[in-house]
Order: structure tokens, then C-alpha cells, then sequence
């Protein structure tokens, strides 16, 4: 197995789900370390192998409601670096505020299983996350904005430059956001160097990263 091979809890209450990931994650060269069906059986997983990523699905048992992501907050609590993928058919917003303002360094994702069209594409989120980015659902980001209460720094964005941000949220490369935007690839640099001036984002970080996660803050 290559040094670059991620080690990998998941965590869902369907055993052919489980399955199904682990063979996904496996072809792509990195090892589910842990599959587990329980929010006590994923802590337990990750206390006794340090994985670089959790995925798991936001209804656990015993009551089916958020305790995936509410175990995917406390985690990365005690964990800073832990890395964290909600893989799930259901939206929630709940708990979402709690783990994205987790000041860990750990990569964020919530991806909606039947928007999941890909293998391909599942993996470089999964590979995005893990290296300690955030790749947020469309479908997710627009639940948030529904229950939105922006204010503060988001105010001084444009509409486009909102536009923009909340592409990146979504994990788009500049050229994607050209394209979903009909735009050139200079405009979106462009678009991207006024949110990075605008923006408080501090000049030690990732850029791109932090001001993905003040547009969810704002948001959420």
C-alpha cells in the first residue's frame, strides 16, 4: 500500500452501504481500518486506529436522528485533526454550525448519497477532505442559506463574489466555477483575489479553506 494511502474509519448502519464505501475507498488504494454500525462502535474505532478520515452517515442508532453528526463534532473536539466526511441520503443542519466553527484543522465534507454520481468524483472529495478541505453538498449549502442569518463580514461580498464563494463551498475548481458560471477563468481569479482582500482571512492559512469556512459560518 503507497505512503499516500489514507487510513479510514466508516461508520453507517447498513452493512451493504458499508460495503459498498469500503470497496469504493479500497480500489482507490487507501484501507477502511474500521466498519462499524454504531456511534459507540465509531468512537472506539477511532480511539484504536487514529484514522486521517471518518466518514460516516448522519442517522445512527438508537434513535436514527443526528447522532452520526453529532459523534463527527465531538470527535473532531477531542480529535483537532481529525478529518470528517457526513455521507448521508438525509440534509440535517443541525450540529452543522457546531462543526464548522470547531476551530480544528481537520478537512470538513457532507455529501448527499444519491447526489454521488461518480466514483471518480467521490474519491477526490473524500481525498480533498482528508488533505484538510471542505467539500459541502449544494444541496446542503442551499439548506443553509434557506435558514441563513448573513451578516458581518459577508456583507461587504457582491453578489457574484457570494456566487463564487459559495461554488468553492461546494468544492469547484476555478475552471468549474467558470463554467457553471459562463465566465472567464480570469474573472473567477479575479472574483476570488476580491473575496480574499475582503475577507479577515489572515495570512498564515490557506485562503481558499478559510474563506470557504467563513462563507459557512456566515450561513449557517
Amino acid at each position: 500500500m503507497p505512503d499516500s494511502a489514507l487510513k479510514i474509519v466508516l461508520a453507517d448502519d447498513l452493512p451493504l452501504l458499508r460495503e459498498g464505501i469500503a470497496a469504493v475507498v479500497e480500489s482507490a488504494g487507501h484501507r477502511v481500518c474500521a466498519s462499524v454500525s454504531t456511534v459507540a462502535s465509531l468512537h472506539d474505532a477511532v480511539a484504536a486506529h487514529d484514522p486521517d478520515l471518518v466518514i460516516t452517515d448522519v442517522r445512527m442508532p438508537p434513535t436514527f436522528t443526528d447522532e452520526g453528526l453529532a459523534a463527527a463534532v465531538e470527535l473532531r473536539r477531542k480529535r483537532p485533526g481529525l478529518s470528517v466526511l457526513i455521507l448521508s441520503q438525509y440534509t440535517s443542519v443541525a450540529y452543522v454550525s457546531d462543526l464548522i466553527d470547531n476551530p480544528a484543522r481537520g478537512g470538513i465534507g457532507y455529501l448527499v448519497k444519491e447526489r454521488v454520481g461518480h466514483v471518480r468524483e467521490f474519491v477526490e472529495a473524500l481525498e480533498k477532505v482528508a488533505a484538510g478541505g471542505t467539500v459541502i453538498d449544494p444541496e446542503v449549502v442551499q439548506a443553509l442559506v434557506g435558514s441563513s442569518r448573513r451578516q458581518g463580514s459577508l456583507a461587504v461580498l457582491t453578489a457574484r463574489e457570494l456566487e463564487v464563494l459559495s461554488l468553492m463551498a461546494e468544492g469547484h475548481t476555478n475552471a468549474r466555477i467558470a463554467e457553471t458560471l459562463v465566465v472567464s477563468d480570469a474573472a473567477v481569479r479575479k472574483h476570488i483575489g476580491n473575496i480574499f482582500a475582503k475577507l479577515p482571512l489572515g495570512s498564515d492559512t490557506d485562503r481558499r479553506v478559510t474563506a470557504v469556512l467563513t462563507y459557512l459560518r456566515g450561513i449557517s
